[in-house]
């Protein structure tokens, strides 16, 4: 099969696209022919080895000294089941699914085996494969903050980074559990955001949403604190009383398959869409990583592997 493998640790193009064995399903896993992945900051940062410091030699250490140690990165994948492990039961050969497995990776490949019990599920009757791919990240990561934040019906939630993957998730699924949400973005994505459920949107070009006024029982950071370490320094100043403020760095989310199930309800009502920013093919991977280091995507990067 062809994949993108990760040849060192460094710029996009340490990915090149080779020839590998095709993977073989254990008795716990299954092997999805895939259809699209997602390009997500997180494998840029894999990617990359962009941390510091201690956090590098952990990195180095979990995913490989040099290099991956496994190749072939890429969290998300939307495709069809080719085959079954002998203790499978929970899926067939020939089901649609999509998910996440952060860990495993392996999914910027025509196949992927990953074990049965990933955050995996049938995808959205009524998404493409694309469309699919689009709602893992984001919605998985953005379901373990609203909940752990507690996010509920007439909380006042303000999201820094709201036309990221994880913020436009995170805007859709507050508003969902009604609160008012307050997204800040960029000029160009203050329309986008407010699509979303935004009650209000705020540029950040242009103001400073802790000398607005404004008080906001929930302060979510979206971004990262790499990105949004100067500008959230004074958030505690847009805090009502006994309220929180919480960084997507603040603690490492724990992806579940229940949420990956309440996405697809979500997407299936249409309570919930995927937002896409750019497509790309498997060739043209590079690029695709290019276009994510550079931190304005809105929403994903999705990158086709075969056409359907």
């Amino acid at each position: 099969m062809r994949a993108a493998v990760c040849t060192a640790y460094g710029p996009p193009e340490v990915l090149q696209i080779r020839t590998v064995p095709d993977p073989r399903p254990r008795d716990k896993e299954v092997c999805i022919r895939l259809v699209a992945t997602a390009v997500t900051a997180s494998d840029c940062i894999v990617r990359g080895l962009k941390l510091r410091g201690v956090y590098r030699l952990f990195m180095r250490a979990a995913f490989g000294f040099r290099a991956p140690r496994k190749g072939i990165i890429g969290m998300i994948a939307a495709g069809e089941i080719e085959s079954v492990g002998r203790e499978v039961t929970s899926f067939k050969p020939g089901d649609q699914v999509f998910g996440m497995n952060g860990f495993r990776a392996g999914a910027y490949a025509e196949k992927v085996c990953w074990p049965a019990s990933s955050a995996l599920a049938l995808r959205p009757a009524n998404l493409t494969y694309e469309e699919s791919a689009a709602l893992p990240y984001g919605g998985l990561i953005a379901s373990f903050f609203v909940r752990r934040l507690k996010v509920g019906k007439g909380q006042r939630l303000l999201v820094y980074g709201a036309s990221g993957a994880i913020g436009t998730s995170a805007v859709q699924l507050a508003r969902h559990l009604g609160a008012e949400v307050t997204g800040v973005c960029s000029t160009t994505n203050l329309e986008l955001v407010r699509s979303l459920g935004a009650t209000t949107a705020i540029d950040y070009t242009k103001e400073d949403f802790t000398q607005s006024g404004r008080r906001y029982d929930v302060i979510f950071d979206a971004v990262g604190k790499r990105k949004s370490a100067k500008a959230m320094l004074n958030a505690g100043a847009a805090l009502a009383s006994g309220g929180v403020s919480k960084s997507v760095d603040d603690a490492f989310p724990r992806t579940k398959k229940s949420d990956l199930l309440v996405l697809k309800e979500l997407a299936e009502s249409g309570a919930f869409r995927p937002v896409i920013d750019r497509r790309y093919t498997l060739d043209e991977i590079v690029e695709a990583h290019r276009y994510v280091d550079l931190g304005h995507k809105k929403g994903n990067v999705i990158v086709t592997i075969a056409a359907r």
